[in-house]
């Protein structure tokens, strides 16, 4: 998927951010809604726009918990959620959110993360005393901030979010740290962008649809990647069997996480991509996985972002 970012919205919240083909199709016959965590012009929003394309109507979710919930009260409501950061890290909880729930995940999405720091337009530079945004903006701008000691930091709960907070409540003396396209959305200023310390940061996005309708989105013969969860028992070696298994059908692990199983003690859930491009290879290695583990589960077929 391309991960340049162009103008998000115009005054109507439509999207002019360009898309390359995929096999996920949207319906031409209205927006689809896609439920997001964050405010319009978060990097959810942009990372939305980007991978289902300018006919999206985003739902925008204080939580992790209310975007499945918006996908539970409408089987027909699209999801997209973080899920790691390449600076970070795994967003441990949402693996969670992710099996509890019967939603599959029908593409990935990588969006190169900048932060700009954006005012009122009638401020300037000297009349910043208060800058405010996500925690983990500010940590990602930690270098800018300690240049501007002037400046007070305050943390919110959304960097877009901050910015729509600064321009509804005309705000002088506020910045934000955000995305440059939230400025452009809420008619603010930006004083400098690409402020943000590590110039190759990513957030990978998983899309996420009703188990119902996934067929509607992903041919399964051209998916080229899997996400599974699985268990296994507590005995020695039961881990590097199944990796064995993987090795001897050549499947590629891209990524594996454990997680404990709370109120058991020391075992764990394993959540596991794997990497093909051989579906029915790919399909003979989990046959032969699965008699391994106690408890196995394909959370999406999917071509890799």
């Amino acid at each position: 998927m391309n991960s340049n970012t162009t103008a998000l919205h115009t005054q109507t919240s439509e999207c002019s951010i360009q898309t390359i083909d995929r096999d996920i199709q949207i319906s031409d016959l209205g927006a689809q809604r896609v439920a997001i965590q964050g405010v319009e012009g978060s990097f959810h929003d942009i990372a939305a726009h980007q991978f289902f394309g300018n006919n999206v109507s985003p739902i925008c979710c204080n939580t992790f918990e209310e975007l499945f919930n918006a996908m539970n009260e409408d089987d027909s409501v699209l999801g997209l959620m973080a899920i790691e950061n390449t600076i970070a890290g795994s967003l441990l909880h949402n693996y969670e959110l992710l099996r509890e729930h019967n939603f599959t995940i029908i593409g990935e999405h990588k969006l190169h993360i900048e932060h700009s720091i954006v005012c009122l337009p009638k401020d300037d530079w000297a009349d910043i005393t208060e800058v405010n945004s996500h925690p983990v903006a500010l940590q990602q701008c930690r270098s800018f901030l300690a240049r501007h000691p002037q400046m007070k930091v305050v943390e919110a709960e959304d960097t877009a979010g901050a910015a729509r907070h600064i321009a509804q409540h005309h705000l002088r003396g506020h910045a934000a740290i955000c995305h440059a396209d939230a400025a452009k959305l809420y008619g603010l200023k930006v004083l400098e962008n690409k402020i943000e310390d590590n110039k190759h940061n990513f957030t990978r996005f998983l899309a996420l649809c009703d188990a119902w309708w996934a067929d509607k989105f992903i041919n399964l013969h051209a998916t080229n990647k899997s996400s599974i969860v699985f268990t296994l028992p507590h005995e020695e070696g039961s881990l590097s069997q199944v990796l064995s298994i993987f090795t001897f059908y050549k499947i590629n692990l891209t990524k594996i996480q454990s997680l404990p199983i709370i109120g058991k003690e020391w075992q764990y859930l394993f959540y596991v991509d794997v990497a093909y491009n051989d579906y029915m290879r790919y399909r003979q290695s989990i046959d032969a996985v699965r008699p391994l583990t106690r408890e196995l589960r394909i959370l999406g077929e999917y071509q890799a972002g």
